[in-house]
């Protein structure tokens, strides 16, 4: 599939300059379409039939490692981060470790035990936003039960060492959870070199699905140590007045999903896989590296860490050194139909494998 046949599946790059892709990922026309069948079907539901959910459990396991009995499909990254937090059965005198500014989705559940007693140590990060692995190793001891990090930083855009913060976590015996919301789709995830035990993340980002749709990915070791907190009548076996939990992710799943947007995300999943991670983690290099030199040359203060390229994925944070100045940028940008995000002090720019080099130029050209 070349460049063309690409970018006639987005039609927003007939009307604009898509650099918004940590946002959300704009509607292609496969999940559309997708959607739209499955729609009909609610119309006329003589001939429909049910949504197979390990359709997308398979899709999941291919893109991003590990099997498909060790996804559990969840409505956001948050959800999912929340049904493990709440299933650790943590208490007073326990402790885990996360980065600072974390997104909230990997700090909100985590911060609620604090009212059981858990106590929550932040691993300091560098001052150009980077982050040391030696930030964690000095925070864990015997009491620490769980380590969590963003494949991703959704402030920064910097891909910390995974590897090296799981083996310092399982060394203690720390469960290794991480959010892959601004990794999953985008950069390649290795479940085992990487020793995740937990991972959750969402569809409507890099894996081209809509908002509503996400995924729990639970190893097999972890699930006999998680506990479901919101059991539904997908979790375990039909059976009645006795519960009896599958021994997989399943557990995890609640009751009925929106089928219709996990249908249309399947469409999604599909085109990922047909387009290769690899490929696409290339792209995101190429397209920062343009950005990158761009703003160096025009003498904006960038954010995200640029000093190590495998540190780096498809974002970049980069402001005028003044609050004002950087957010008439960003009005300027976005009067032309460059779409970015202003974020805290910074604007973010997250462009995708449908972005074109002149795309990246003319957003230079507007800077």
């Amino acid at each position: 599939m070349n460049i063309e046949q690409i970018r006639s599946l987005f039609p927003i790059t007939k009307e604009a300059v898509y650099l918004n892709n940590a946002l959300q990922a704009p509607l292609n026309t496969l999940v559309n379409d997708r959607l739209q069948a499955h729609l009909q079907t609610e119309f006329n539901p003589v001939d429909k039939k049910s949504f197979k959910r390990d359709s997308t459990r398979g899709l999941l396991s291919k893109l991003l490692g590990g099997l498909p009995e060790e996804y559990a499909l969840a409505t956001s990254t948050g959800v999912g981060m929340g049904i493990v937090a709440q299933g650790l059965g943590l208490k007073k005198g326990d402790n885990i470790v996360i980065p600072e500014r974390e997104h909230w989705n990997n700090c909100f559940p985590w911060l609620q035990l604090e009212k059981q007693g858990v106590e929550i140590r932040f691993a300091k990060i560098n001052a150009d936003n980077s982050i040391d692995p030696k930030a964690f190793e000095k925070l864990i001891d015997h009491k620490t039960r769980v380590v969590t990090i963003a494949a991703v930083r959704f402030n920064s855009g910097f891909r910390p060492n995974l590897t090296a913060i799981g083996k310092t976590a399982h060394k203690k015996g720390a469960l290794f959870v991480v959010d892959v919301a601004q990794a999953a789709g985008m950069i390649p995830i290795d479940i085992e070199k990487d020793e995740i035990d937990v991972m959750a993340g969402c569809g409507f980002k890099w894996l081209l699905g809509m908002h509503g749709t996400g995924f729990l990915y639970v190893s097999k070791k972890a699930t006999r140590i998680i506990e479901p907190v919101l059991p539904g009548m997908f979790a375990a076996e039909s059976q009645h007045d006795k519960l009896v939990y599958f021994d997989d992710a399943k557990k995890f799943e609640t009751g009925t999903i929106a089928y219709s947007l996990f249908d249309a995300w399947n469409a999604g999943l599909e085109l990922l896989l047909d387009i290769g991670i690899k490929n696409i983690y290339e792209k995101a290099l190429e397209n920062t590296d343009l950005l990158i030199d761009g703003l160096k040359e025009k003498s904006y203060q960038i954010v995200t860490p640029t000093k190590n390229r495998e540190e780096r994925s498809a974002i970049v944070h980069f402001n005028t050194g003044s609050y004002d100045t950087t957010k008439a940028l960003y009005e300027k940008l976005m009067a032309e139909r460059v779409l970015v995000t202003l974020q805290a002090k910074n604007i973010r720019v997250s462009p995708n494998f449908f972005n074109t080099k002149e795309e990246i130029k003319l957003f230079l050209d507007l800077v």
